[in-house]
């Protein structure tokens, strides 16, 4: 049982626990409010960038004004009703955002305005309105830091100099557990809202806890006088800002780089961000820990200049973890990637705002949100800069540099690292050393394109693109995930839906370029066609695989937008006869549930000219998420048909589905009136890559394995809708491994 501690004042305990509480919610709505407000103005880069901007921004400016508000008097009583107020008001701030995010896209959407392709613009208004929605909240979240030391600094003066690291521990444990709870457990149970709401309840509860603790305080008979000022030390110089503002920037700068090194082992599912962002959070919380066990302020001196230098060293081991030449299993390179920097930045960040603060609340706000600032700066340098220009060997190296040079100069003088002393000589040694490690990783790595002696290789904000091979053995690959093959399933997905058409196709849609085989397929209607692809990178490959591209991008039909499919669909003012989608690989991968929910079909019926099909292929995939995907789409249109794939043998568990859906009726046309439909080009197309070598022979095996969409669906009868809450493909570690032999078909 906790007690309060003596005099009445609240134990220090019940502080851990409130903020272990806090950071838990915190990371929890930071992973919602993203998938949200992806789902509501598109998974771009920059999208992504903004809405982590906001998140961050938010929180440094809460720290700062929760720094100045705790200058004023303030007693044990006061100091903690202020702190719980600040709890609550994140609760019910947070369960609004979901309403403000739906309110922001309707009033874009109400107000006709389609910015044509202007870009720049979307993400300026989308931007605006994000920021509105989410500012509130994240500037109450960022405040609870310095209103806590207030409190706790009036009721625990023997808390002394290092209050922020105290709570700085308990806050990065929680927010640990929020990642590893709400991507591995709670979203696959409940869904995103309803996870949000138990967010919502934590931080509730901390605020409840909160008051209560204040109602068994004392009131002070007056407001206490804001402490005096300390005389400054080297601890307090600007230079120690500095040093926060560079912890904060090349820790989530290199959490950007790590993401791309280490997709192609660890696959680009949500399951493998969240264990990188855990890992990142767990070796911080240990970090700290060692912090606040080993080093006391009388070692910060000794301490502070080598654990840059060891931040340096550790910068670098993402290269030697994502070196396709050495054995190790993914667990292994996460761990030996993420950790030990992660440790080393663990130990700074809470060592230099105890320093530079003094205990003091209103500078470990403005410290804290100096640091934060470097956080929104961070991944923007990465993503937009270092990223597309020299790639991720370089990149790191690049962030690794301001570590070693705060090293040497900490060491030097003591003073950047906000320690007192003089010079060490024997600590100075450790620098030519720290060097010579250093330059034996950065010489001795690869990078994961050099498995492929024959390449090429493009990169950008969103991806690394990379494609190997030759003749019908290319392969394209995305962040190391391949993501298509040269496969007749792909021309399909354009002949099929054109061929049940009742009228004469006009124009056609695809969503997702890949090798461009389904826009080529497209083309040899002599419609016009409008490809839209997310990664700017990948259409530059189309002549890799097909000889005829550039004759064909030169065709007044042919059109290739760079853009999120669905935020395509939903700012196009076109309509189109035929949407077919080809989807992203794996039918698991993080995001992709954006492009099979009820509701982007839903949308997609929108964009649909009356009795216009949408296509769209599953490949191979558990059964529940087959069943899933069907009954989203069977709750989105009045009409759909289901046919095995036609590449290989028609078996759900290998070749995947075909579904065509439509507002009308789906003809039911004959082998021989399918093949009448196709033009003659189109014909040829078919039967370039001969799966079946007539055109008569790839209609039959379509129609000889139609199955019922209640076939479909009692192959897992427990599986819900896809859904923008329900995300089923992307979480299924509960159904596949926990709860596999309860849940029959799932």
């Amino acid at each position: 049982m906790i007690l309060p501690g003596a005099s009445g004042r609240p134990s220090l305990t019940w502080w851990f626990f409130f903020f272990l509480g806090s950071g838990f919610a915190g990371l929890v709505y930071e992973v919602v409010w993203l998938r949200l407000a992806m789902a509501a103005f598109g998974v771009t880069t920059p999208l992504v960038s903004i809405v982590l901007s906001v998140f961050m921004a938010g929180l440094a400016f809460g720290s700062w004004l929760g720094g100045r508000l705790s200058t004023r008097g303030v007693d044990a009583r006061r100091g903690l009703v202020r702190y719980a107020t600040a709890e609550a008001a994140i609760g019910v701030l947070a369960l609004a955002v979901p309403s403000g995010l739906r309110a922001g896209h309707a009033l874009f959407a109400a107000s006709g305005t389609t910015l044509a392709w202007d870009s720049a613009a979307y993400h300026l208004v989308s931007g605006v309105l994000v920021a509105l929605t989410l500012l509130p909240c994240c500037t109450a979240m960022g405040a609870t830091f310095p209103l806590a030391m207030a409190a706790i600094r009036t009721a625990h003066p023997d808390a002394g100099t290092r209050a922020f690291s105290f709570l700085y521990l308990a806050n990065v444990l929680g927010a640990a557990c929020g990642t590893l709870a709400s991507a591995f457990v709670l979203v696959e149970l409940l869904g995103f809202r309803a996870t949000l709401a138990i967010a919502v309840a934590v931080n509730v509860l901390v605020a409840a806890a909160a008051f209560a603790r204040s109602r068994r305080l004392a009131p002070a008979p007056a407001m206490a006088a804001a402490p005096a000022a300390p005389p400054e030390t080297a601890a307090m110089r600007p230079t120690v800002l500095a040093g926060l503002f560079v912890t904060g920037l090349v820790s989530m700068a290199m959490e950007v780089v790590w993401i791309r090194q280490l997709t192609p082992y660890l696959g680009n599912l949500v399951y493998a961000f969240a264990g990188i962002l855990a890992m990142y959070l767990v070796a911080t919380f240990l970090g700290s820990r060692l912090y606040r066990t080993w080093i006391g302020p009388e070692t910060c001196a000794r301490a502070g200049g080598l654990a840059w230098l060891v931040a340096g060293v550790a910068g670098l081991l993402p290269l030697v973890a994502a070196d396709p030449r050495l054995a190790m299993p993914p667990p292994v390179r996460l761990l030996l990637g993420v950790t030990p920097f992660c440790a080393a930045v663990g130990i700074l960040t809470p060592m230099l705002v105890d320093r530079w603060s003094a205990g003091r609340p209103d500078r470990a706000g403005a410290a804290y949100a100096v640091n934060v600032l470097g956080s929104i700066a961070g991944p923007l340098l990465a993503g937009f800069v270092l990223l597309p220009a020299v790639g991720e060997h370089t990149a790191l190296v690049l962030l690794a540099l301001p570590l070693f040079v705060a090293a040497a100069a900490g060491i030097v003088r003591p003073a950047l690292v906000g320690a007192d002393g003089p010079p060490s000589l024997g600590r100075a040694a450790w620098v030519p050393v720290a060097l010579g490690l250093a330059a034996i990783v950065v010489l001795s790595t690869r990078s994961f394109e050099t498995r492929y002696p024959e390449r090429q290789v493009r990169r950008d904000h969103t991806a690394t693109v990379i494609v190997i091979g030759t003749g019908m053995t290319r392969d394209l690959l995305i962040n190391g995930t391949p993501t298509t093959v040269l496969t007749p399933v792909t021309k399909s997905m354009a002949h099929v839906p054109l061929a049940f058409l009742e009228r004469r196709p006009a124009d056609a849609l695809v969503i997702c370029f890949g090798m461009g085989t389904t826009f080529r397929s497209l083309l040899s209607w002599d419609i016009r066609v409008t490809a839209v692809e997310l990664v700017p990178s990948v259409p530059e490959f189309f002549p890799y695989f097909h000889a005829d591209a550039r004759e064909l991008m030169r065709s007044p039909n042919a059109r290739v937008v760079i853009d999120d499919g669905r935020r395509f669909l939903e700012r196009s003012p076109d309509t189109f006869d035929v949407i077919t989608i080809d989807p992203p690989n794996p039918p698991e991968a993080a995001g992709s549930s954006l492009l099979y929910s009820r509701e982007f079909y839903t949308l997609a019926r929108t964009r649909l000219r009356p009795g216009g099909i949408l296509q769209q292929w599953i490949p191979t995939t558990d059964l529940g998420t087959i069943a899933s995907v069907t009954r989203a789409l069977d709750a989105s249109f009045p009409h759909v048909r289901a046919f095995p794939s036609v590449n290989l043998r028609p078996t759900l568990e290998v070749g995947g589905v075909h579904y065509l859906a439509s507002d009308r009726p789906i003809p039911r046309y004959s082998v021989a009136e399918l093949v009448e439909r196709l033009p003659a080009r189109a014909a040829r197309d078919l039967i370039e890559w001969p799966l079946e070598p007539t055109v008569e022979g790839n209609f039959a095996r379509l129609l000889g394995h139609e199955m019922p969409l209640a076939a479909l669906t009692r192959l897992a009868p427990r599986a819900p809708a896809l859904a923008d809450d329900r995300p089923f493909n992307e979480y299924f570690l509960l159904r596949r491994w926990v709860f596999a032999g309860s849940q029959p078909g799932s």
